[in-house]
């Protein structure tokens, strides 16, 4: 058994015996490894965000909270890349930060070879970019998933600044740009505010109302809208 298979393996066998414990010799026992390598195996998967907790001393053992946990990924060398190199392009996103945390999670689930050789080859990939822009605040990823209404500072393409209240319903990217999608109450109506021209935001304790977005009313130079989970 590889160790992508044993991280999931190990992961099913703490599901199914919830909320019991396993200890390490016995997870070691059960998948013909040492204890050292089950310890390292299972401190990968906490490192990962899988909730997997161990209580100390003689009785104690491993367990994990089976409802709030997803078996690791099981990527190939070539699904790896693929996310490496998406990941990569969120560089100046407000998405950043996660895109990186992200990348560190899965690399930590992929067994030690194809992780490596998933990192060679990454390093083949690089992105052309014009370097002019200044990277979108990362306060900005939390505008939306915190469903919150915004508070912001803009600077339009005239270099005139103003205060804004948003409410945040979406977002567009087109290469370095990334476009916050709101409904800005300053101008009552739907606006994309570009990332870089964003000077500040402070995210409110208002729930942001649902509102419906019509693409025809904003105001981007672009080509076709792709959804990015689109086929």
């Amino acid at each position: 058994m590889n160790r992508t298979d044993r991280l999931y393996a190990l992961v099913e066998e703490l599901r199914a015996a919830a909320p019991a414990l396993r200890s390490a010799r016995r997870l070691a026992e059960r998948f013909g490894v040492s204890v050292r390598t089950v310890e390292r195996d299972l401190l990968t998967l906490q490192q990962a965000g899988v909730p997997i907790w161990a209580e100390p001393g003689r009785t104690g053992g491993y367990t994990i909270d089976a409802r709030a946990t997803l078996p690791p990924l099981g990527l190939t060398v070539d699904e790896a890349l693929a996310v490496a190199i998406g990941l990569g392009t969120l560089g100046s996103s407000p998405f950043r930060d996660a895109a990186r945390s992200a990348a560190r999670k899965v690399t930590a689930v992929l067994a030690e070879d194809d992780a490596r050789r998933a990192a060679r080859l990454a390093n083949r990939v690089h992105l052309l970019e014009t370097g002019a822009r200044t990277p979108a605040p990362t306060a900005l990823a939390g505008a939306l998933t915190g469903g919150r209404v915004v508070r912001m500072r803009y600077r339009d393409a005239a270099g005139a600044e103003t205060d804004r209240v948003v409410e945040p319903l979406g977002y567009i990217g087109k290469g370095e740009d990334w476009y916050l999608v709101a409904w800005c109450r300053l101008r009552d109506g739907v606006r994309a505010f570009r990332g870089d021209r964003v000077l500040a935001v402070e995210e409110t304790d208002e729930p942001a109302p649902p509102r419906v977005v019509h693409l025809d009313e904003l105001d981007i130079p672009h080509g076709v809208l792709r959804p990015v989970l689109g086929d």
